[in-house]
């Protein structure tokens, strides 16, 4: 059975404590991603959507000096790199997300994506399941 560590990305950019939420904000629009996690010394501490930023940062009138600290979410679904890859879909099914930090003990060593599984076109029905499920559930949140 495929593991987590075979197929997640290891070369990740975050940003941290220090860091604001437009300087974020413009990481994810040089890199083109949707999700940037925050670490504190290599240790995870949190993680923050283009999502956070629309929804704590801009609806709530936050500025972008605003601290990461009190956008990030810090209630973190996370793998290991040993984790296998279908209970890692299972895990994003379930909690209906689209990425999951892959941590040793605390530190982030990588991350994987929804669009990590669609690459590795896994034929694990279980996986194509998850994919299948939080991709419908997105498509009725957009309408």
């Amino acid at each position: 059975m495929e593991k987590i560590r075979e197929i997640m990305t290891d070369d990740i950019e975050c940003c941290s404590l220090l860091d604001n939420m437009y300087e974020v904000a413009l990481k994810m629009k040089e890199l083109n991603v949707g999700a940037i996690p925050i670490v504190d010394q290599e240790k995870l501490v949190g993680m923050i959507t283009d999502r956070d930023i629309a929804v704590r940062g801009v609806a709530e009138k936050n500025p972008g000096s605003t601290k990461v600290e009190k956008i990030m979410s810090d209630q973190l679904v996370t793998v290991t790199p040993d984790t296998s890859s279908k209970e890692a879909a299972k895990l994003m099914a379930d909690h209906q997300i689209r990425r999951l930090p892959v941590v040793e003990g605390d530190k982030l060593v990588g991350i994987v994506s929804l669009g990590d599984f669609a690459i590795r076109k896994l034929t694990d029905e279980q996986a194509g399941q998850a994919l299948s499920d939080i991709s419908e559930q997105t498509n009725h949140i957009q309408h």
